[in-house]
């Protein structure tokens, strides 16, 4: 414990001094912070906040997304010395929060910054499912992440606060087109048993009406990485082997051997998978992520 105290010590302390040293010859033209910057410098925990920070500010703001790799386990997630540098020259920061992402809580305290203004997705949300962290899953909860990055910029930036707005309404408008699709899902198809690898789903899953047959305690155990109890694994197989459900939807990201012969099984079956991701897939927005899965999912029921 002692040598791992020290071990962080030593991280923050040469974390200052390169700051320190960065902040000295820093490029006007970067972004980074300072009184030469032209852009406000924001950085995300994940690439989902940071698109719609750059959404919002557009030109006149830098951003820099830390998860951005569908391919990855965000779980497994290790902060680096050029992540808390970034950090620490950033004038806006959104976490997710939540437990989600506590390495960015780390990078925080590393660099303190009494002017930093901190944006955190779980306190903002104004849907929180019991231990469930995955809020962005919920538009409303996105739309209201916007409200506060917009009222952020003008915050900092009162001269181009008519912009900030403008684009914080064009991103409202585009987010309205996701809660139309799910309203016409649920329209559809409220009441259709389906299966979930883990809880990151029930965001969506629940206000469409669809009937989530996997046990809760599966999900959750998946979604920590935990092996879940014997007997939620036996009902999860029955209900694909037995055709309880109609599709099954599986988180990509966090991929373990029984969710894996979970899929297997859905596949022998004939029962459509539909895979979810956690992270943003690289060249999409929020918008276009969220409504392909929900287009993907339309199709398979």
């Amino acid at each position: 414990m002692q040598a791992g105290r020290y071990t962080f010590l030593s991280f923050i302390l040469i974390t200052l001094l390169i700051t320190i040293g960065l902040g000295a010859c820093a490029d006007p033209g970067s972004g980074v912070t300072g009184n030469h910057s032209t852009r406000i410098s924001i950085v995300a925990a994940e690439n989902f906040y940071g698109d719609i920070a750059q959404q919002i500010g557009g030109s006149r703001v830098t951003v820099t997304s830390f998860l951005n790799d569908p391919n990855v386990d965000p779980h497994q997630f290790e902060s680096s010395v050029q992540n808390a540098i970034t950090v620490s020259n950033a004038s806006i920061v959104i976490e997710n929060g939540g437990g989600y992402d506590s390495w960015m809580d780390r990078l925080l305290s590393a660099s303190p910054d009494s002017n930093r203004i901190v944006l955190v997705g779980t306190s903002i949300a104004g849907t929180r499912l019991s231990n469930n962290p995955h809020v962005w899953y919920d538009v409303h909860n996105m739309i209201m992440v916007a409200q506060s990055i917009d009222a952020a910029l003008k915050k900092l930036d009162a001269p181009n606060a008519a912009s900030y707005d403008r684009n914080l309404q064009t991103f409202i408008q585009s987010a309205t087109q996701i809660i139309q699709k799910m309203d016409e899902i649920k329209g559809k198809y409220a009441g259709t048993p389906v299966g979930l690898t883990e809880d990151i789903y029930l965001y969506q899953a629940l206000p469409m009406g669809l009937n989530v047959l996997t046990p809760l305690e599966f999900q959750k155990a998946i979604a920590e990485g935990n092996d879940p109890p014997a007997d939620t694994v036996v009902t999860a197989n029955n209900q694909i082997t037995q055709h309880l459900i109609k599709v099954l939807i599986y988180n990509e990201q966090t991929v373990t051997p029984i969710t894996t012969n979970l899929q297997n099984e859905a596949r022998q079956q004939h029962i459509p998978i539909v895979g979810v991701t956690e992270t943003m897939p690289s060249g999409k927005t929020y918008q276009q992520w969220m409504l392909d899965q929900l287009s993907a999912l339309e199709k398979a029921l």
